[in-house]
């Protein structure tokens, strides 16, 4: 049965409540940084990508005092961890900046020995990481995600969506979101003109930009993490979103519907790793491993509602959302998508410089 928008957002309320009680306690103890009984360990991850209850639940169990940081993009993530501006232990990212990482030496090898619920990934999802991590060395999958649009129904006014070229439909002038990100916006430019996201061509990647420039006048914002929220309160009728953030967005709006492009998606598994320089990789170690336990996953689920790579936390969802084809997409729709892979310096400035002449247009 779905949960309620109450029943929802006073989980939400209740990890904001629970982040606060912490920061209040931090702030009494006025000693520097507080550390758990078995020392802290300093995590980098995407913006609310996992319970913030959790937090909690792995100090209780372990002593482990988790100090969490948080980021927009992967290309965001990377240049801190390039620049060296801080030390973390513990970074949640994309695969394909994974393999960026991994070829620039810039990750420390897993001791699978302080991982041994490993095991409950499941085998389909450690082979599709194969693919940018090599005899999964490096990375832990964590979450899955299909990109695609999420409309509301009243606003749209009956019209039919199903393809990336909707998302130049004028009806949509001023009521649009765009991810805020170069790849992800440059994919759905590439997909529409028949493309490969991974394209290395300038003539494809041009005609991507030109694409996104003239689309530009119909989009409202460009947004990631935001993106959700904007077509929950109605601020926009149409946007770009990944398949997690459906049901949450569906129990905050009813009119909300999310379909993936029959040209097919951009497909992601998001991983977690350890910087070369983590100055606490066996308490990183523990962490990865916490979050790998079937009940944990399976609670981290019902915050996020992102596909789950952890197979023996599937006895513990909901068969409502398991047969939710947004959450748990069928091989037919996977075959469809592709991942991003790291591309050569060149043609990564590529898109870089493409993307600044879309977003000054």
């Amino acid at each position: 049965m779905r949960k309620t928008t109450n029943s929802r957002m006073f989980k939400r309320v209740a990890a904001l409540m629970a982040v606060l009680m912490m920061l209040v306690s931090f702030t009494a103890l006025m000693s520097g940084c507080r550390s758990g009984v078995n020392g802290e360990v300093y995590v980098y991850c995407y913006g609310d990508y996992f319970d913030p209850m959790l937090l909690e639940d792995f100090e209780a169990e372990t002593g482990i005092r988790v100090i969490p940081d948080y980021y927009d993009t992967a290309e965001e993530m990377y240049t801190v961890l390039e620049n060296n501006a801080t030390t973390y232990d513990c970074v949640c990212t994309s695969d394909y900046m994974i393999e960026r990482m991994i070829d620039n030496d810039m990750l420390a090898e897993l001791d699978t020995g302080n991982i041994p619920d490993l095991s409950n990934i499941a085998d389909v999802y450690m082979k599709k990481s194969e693919s940018f991590d090599p005899g999964n060395k490096y990375s832990v999958p964590y979450q899955l995600g299909i990109a695609g649009i999420l409309y509301n129904a009243k606003m749209t006014e009956g019209v039919e969506i199903d393809s990336w070229d909707d998302l130049w439909n004028e009806k949509f002038k001023d009521s649009l979101v765009m991810p805020d990100s170069v790849r992800d916006a440059f994919m759905i430019g590439l997909k529409k003109l028949g493309y490969s996201e991974n394209s290395t061509s300038e003539e494809e990647i041009k005609a991507a930009a030109d694409e996104l420039i003239r689309q530009k006048p119909l989009v409202y914002k460009y947004a990631n993490d935001s993106a959700r929220d904007l077509l929950a309160n109605g601020s926009a009728a149409v946007g770009v979103v990944w398949n997690g953030e459906y049901i949450y967005t569906k129990e905050l709006n009813e009119d909300v519907e999310f379909v993936i492009p029959k040209e097919g998606s951009e497909f992601f598994i998001d991983s977690w790793v350890i910087p070369k320089d983590a100055v606490n990789k066996e308490k990183a170690e523990a962490w990865i491993n916490f979050l790998c336990k079937a009940e944990v996953a399976a609670k981290n689920f019902d915050y996020l509602y992102y596909t789950t790579p952890n197979e023996a936390a599937l006895e513990l969802i909901d068969e409502e959302y398991l047969s939710e084809k947004s959450v748990f997409p069928d091989e037919e729709t996977i075959a469809r998508c592709e991942s991003l892979v790291t591309l050569d310096p060149d043609t990564t400035k590529l898109y870089s410089d493409y993307w600044k002449k879309v977003k000054s247009e």
